[in-house]
């Protein structure tokens, strides 16, 4: 598949503009621009009003004016490094032009005494008197046409000016083609957006500041066009995922229903309902590609061994990989009492499992004998063979991309896909993370979780804390005790916990344990095993502990110097209480005085524990890429489209793609074609390919 020749002229050397030399466009790299095409997502932030006023007098200083002038006397400094001046007049006043380090005959050329100049640029009140030091622009009265009464400022990097940036955008707007439309005509009339080339021009030519709001029609088109192909190539991933024919996996619903029979409650309405949307898609001769999103707490477990089940009953495999050795153990853990009820052999493969003892499970997997088998990715090295691998689970703590899930999907044969994870995101961000996939959320809580009771206090009153947990533990109850992370070193991280080790240690004797990130693995285990078997009372961490681990009898959280987390780790962190039949609390403790963020952060905290509300507020405060990571987030980066701000529109681009490639698959109709033209301009590389393999 080729790049339509319309683009050419956009996917040429930067050096083709007009005033772009090597250097110049070595520095443009810098703002990410490489190719013409570039500079028209790169928007104006904000403008400088340039309409011409008839005197200074019009203004209030200090601020940006335009005036026409008579030029007066120049009047160079006597003394070296002293400002050089120049008298002008306006309509109505008198007033000064200020340069330093000039030379005297550049200015009388720039500036002929007697001749009428138009200036732009800040004045300044200097002892009562007005000054323009160094305009921005003096211009001949017949140049002065050329100003833009008002001029867009564009975002700079070292070695740029914002003359060569609003130059070189000019040079690539006079190329840029008319293209065809790819967006939905009733979509486009009813949002009222231009054309795409009209936008483009409209955002660089902006005519005042409301211009430059991320809801300005041109803004909101050329965000919407990014989220489009953005969507798009999710779904072509969906869609090339889809054709690939799975195996209509069927259940009895024997398994099942023994498991729900010997549950002490009932499963949730939305787990019911998370379980019948999965057990749908592996009926279907299509292969599955859902995504489970549940709270800390919301059942997610239930829901994954039941689904796992069906891939059992249908006479197949399934199996279940976490990120970490630690928490495969927990899965296998928490998953062994459902599989006794089920009378299913489940087996848990990790890095540790060696010679004979590994080569029997593999026997074992590859002769069918192992129903689920839990593991970390060690699963996927060559020699794990399966019998009849029905269905993959991935509990993904979002370190998988989209580009991973595709790998993977490319391995199993006909494997069904269902991707956990317990990070309530909100629904733009999933959008934009897992659009390739369709999504079952659990949004209640199992009966028998009690609320979790959270409290702020100062770090002042850590001697009432200490006296409260040491009442606590001697009642019978557990601790977690978790130190801040200090500015991102590990060694100091790591004393901040070994110090509150020794001090708790010292106050409440030797039932106070320790696991940090420097530890060997295998320390960090047996720290871990004590706690789980109750050995320990206490446990002092660092964030470690922040995924997955389960300790019903721990019912008290502290969290020290809580203003420095972040509030889905906080909230992450609060989930590992609660777990038990004891009222839970948790004490987040913080360093007065908060600022205004900190505090807004940690009163979200205390008065919700629903991880979805909490996900949307974090999302509102810290913006998209730190609230997943960017770096591993696999969270596209947008140019033009702010995911906090439009969400609604990739929602609405998601329908769209999912539409438009359902009616054209190969996108041969006019607005596919046109489609492929925005991919291509918007480097949607990937999705070509996929088109070009489908």
């Amino acid at each position: 598949m080729t790049r339509p020749p319309a683009l050419f002229p956009l996917f040429a050397e930067l050096e083709t503009l007009e005033g772009v030399g090597p250097k110049i466009a070595k520095a443009f790299a810098g703002l990410g621009v490489e190719r013409p095409k570039d500079l028209l997502f790169l928007l104006p932030h904000s403008g400088i009003d340039r309409a011409r006023k008839a005197s200074v007098r019009d203004v209030t200083p200090p601020c940006v004016v335009t005036v026409e002038v008579e030029v007066g006397q120049h009047i160079p400094p006597r003394v070296k490094g002293r400002p050089y001046r120049i008298n002008v007049r306006d309509a109505a006043l008198d007033f000064q032009l200020v340069y330093f380090h000039a030379r005297g005959s550049y200015l009388l050329d720039l500036l002929p005494p007697g001749e009428r100049r138009v200036v732009s640029g800040k004045v300044e009140l200097f002892d009562g008197i007005a000054q323009m030091p160094h305009p921005d622009h003096v211009l001949r009265l017949e140049e002065a046409a050329d100003l833009p009464p008002f001029e867009p400022v564009y975002p700079l990097t070292n070695g740029i000016t914002q003359r060569q940036v609003a130059k070189a955008v000019a040079a690539t707007l006079a190329r840029a083609p008319v293209l065809p439309e790819w967006i939905d005509g009733p979509l486009l009339e009813r949002e009222g957006w231009p054309a795409w080339s009209e936008a483009v021009r409209r955002v660089h030519g902006p005519q005042s500041n409301t211009d430059l709001a991320p809801t300005d029609p041109a803004r909101q088109r050329l965000a919407y066009d990014e989220l489009f192909a953005h969507q798009l190539t999710l779904a072509l991933a969906r869609a090339t995922m889809r054709k690939a024919k799975g195996l209509p996996t069927i259940g009895t619903g024997k398994l099942q229903t023994r498991v729900l029979q010997s549950l002490p409650f009932a499963p949730t309405g939305a787990q019911t309902r998370a379980i019948a949307e999965i057990a749908a898609d592996m009926e279907a001769p299509l292969r599955m590609n859902r995504l489970l999103q549940g709270d800390v707490g919301a059942g997610k477990t239930l829901v994954a061994f039941q689904s796992l089940l069906i891939a059992v009953e249908a006479g197949g495999q399934g199996v279940m990989m976490a990120p970490t050795e630690i928490l495969a153990r927990q899965h296998h853990e928490g998953l062994a009492p459902l599989a006794a009820q089920a009378g299913v052999r489940l087996e848990l493969l990790t890095g540790r499992d060696k010679g004979s003892e590994r080569a029997a499970k593999l026997a074992d997997l590859a002769a069918g004998r192992i129903d689920i088998l839990v593991g970390t990715h060690a699963v996927f090295q060559k020699d794990v063979v399966f019998h009849d691998l029905r269905l993959a689970i991935i509990d993904e703590q979002h370190r998988f991309g989209v580009a991973q899930r595709m790998e993977l999907g490319a391995k199993g044969a006909a494997t069904d896909t269902l991707v956990m994870t317990a990070t309530p995101i909100p629904r733009s961000l999933a959008l934009a993370s897992y659009g390739d996939m369709d999504v079952s959320v659990l949004d209640e809580k199992p009966p028998g979780r009690k609320p979790i009771k959270t409290a702020l206090i100062p770090t002042a009153r850590i001697a009432e804390v200490v006296a409260h947990l040491a009442r606590a533990v001697a009642e019978g109850r557990q601790a977690y005790w978790v130190c801040p992370l200090v500015e991102d070193s590990e060694v100091l991280d790591y004393a901040s916990a070994e110090a509150r080790f020794a001090s708790l240690r010292a106050a409440l004797g030797d039932g106070v344990g320790l696991v940090h990130g420097q530890m060997p693995p295998a320390e960090k285990d047996a720290a871990m095993a004590r706690f789980v078997a109750g050995e320990l009372k206490v446990l002092v961490a660092t964030t470690v502990i922040e995924v997955g681990v389960n300790v019903p009898n721990a019912s008290i959280m502290v969290i020290e110097r809580a203003e420095t987390f972040g509030l889905a780790q906080l909230h992450q962190l609060r989930g590992r209480v609660g777990r038990g039949a004891a009222e839970s609390t948790c004490l987040l403790m913080y360093q007065a005085p908060l600022s205004e963020s900190g505090e807004r952060r940690l009163k979200v905290l205390r008065d919700t524990e629903d991880g979805f509300r909490i996900a949307e507020e974090d999302l509102a405060m810290r913006g998209a890429g730190d609230l997943i990571g960017t770096a591993q987030s696999g969270l596209p980066r947008f140019r033009v489209a702010d995911l906090e701000r439009q969400a609604a529109l990739m929602a609405i681009a998601q329908t769209d793609a999912r539409r438009l490639l359902g009616d054209d698959p190969a996108l041969t109709s006019p607005r596919g074609q046109a489609a492929r033209t925005l991919l291509w301009l918007l480097d949607q590389d990937r999705a070509i390919r996929l088109l070009s393999v489908g």
